[in-house]
């Protein structure tokens, strides 16, 4: 912390003001953005996927739980994972909170991954979790909402990231082998295994029966889920960032 410029009261002040100039702008694009979010036209899904869930077998219209509005998670934990990813893990760590309310503001949120049911219950018993998780396994569901992508589109360079083509391929065997090992180190799998899995969030809305998907984002898109990222934002180094510092909350004693 030392090296940092040191002031006055006053001096912070009028620096703090102009600040807040910045951040009062910042809060009303965000508004705007989010009133566009709201404003993209509602697609129709009229694809029957199922799910498996601590209910049991479940169709989209169930993951809902009884309100209109549907919040899904799409977590990183795959049928070939050894355990979920640490990021998806970190941000995790804030729906248990979240869930009752927006069960009252008839908002559901769900997670939802590719592994199936049992392996998706035995790490959530891990993390001490509550919010409710559905299993994709067998199902098109995660591919088709650009969060997991077969082998063909991984050999081909050609996934579907982030609403574009994307080669999420090594460039060389010695930047393969360094990411296989990190992978490895993480969920227990190849990088290939890891990586054809993805993060992202997806809403949908049930109105008279049918179900429209109307939003996904992905990457940094997700930013504003990771509650410790809003917390570190404010905090004096910020986010303070080297390598991969976070890990899942059951681990940072063994570090």
């Amino acid at each position: 912390m030392t090296g940092h410029q040191t002031g006055t009261r006053e001096e912070w002040l009028t620096a703090r003001l102009d600040l807040l100039a910045a951040e009062k702008e910042l809060t009303k694009r965000s508004d705007e953005l989010a009133k566009r979010r709201q404003e993209l036209p509602w697609v129709l899904v009229d694809k029957d996927y199922q799910f498996e869930t601590a209910e049991g077998s479940a169709s989209l219209v169930d993951l809902f739980r009884g309100n209109s509005q549907l919040l899904i998670y799409h977590f990183m934990l795959g049928p070939d994972y050894e355990a979920g990813c640490p990021s998806c893990s970190a941000i995790a760590d804030g729906f248990n909170g979240s869930v009752v309310h927006l069960a009252n503001h008839d908002v559901t949120l769900c997670a939802v991954s590719r592994a199936p049911f049992d392996q998706i219950s035995a790490y959530k018993r891990r993390m001490g979790w509550t919010f409710p998780w559905a299993s994709a396994y067998g199902s098109d569901f995660n591919f088709d909402f650009s969060v997991a992508y077969t082998k063909e589109e991984w050999e081909a360079g050609a996934v579907s990231a982030n609403f574009r083509e994307e080669d999420l391929r090594p460039a060389t065997q010695e930047a393969e082998n360094n990411l296989d090992a990190f992978a490895q180190s993480i969920v227990g799998t190849n990088w290939q295994t890891y990586r054809r899995e993805g993060p992202g969030v997806s809403a949908f809305a049930l109105q008279d029966g049918a179900v429209h998907h109307t939003y996904s984002a992905y990457a940094r898109g997700l930013d504003g889920l990771w509650g410790m990222y809003q917390w570190l934002d404010r905090a004096p180094l910020g986010r303070n960032e080297d390598g991969w510092w976070w890990r899942r909350h059951d681990e940072y004693d063994a570090q």
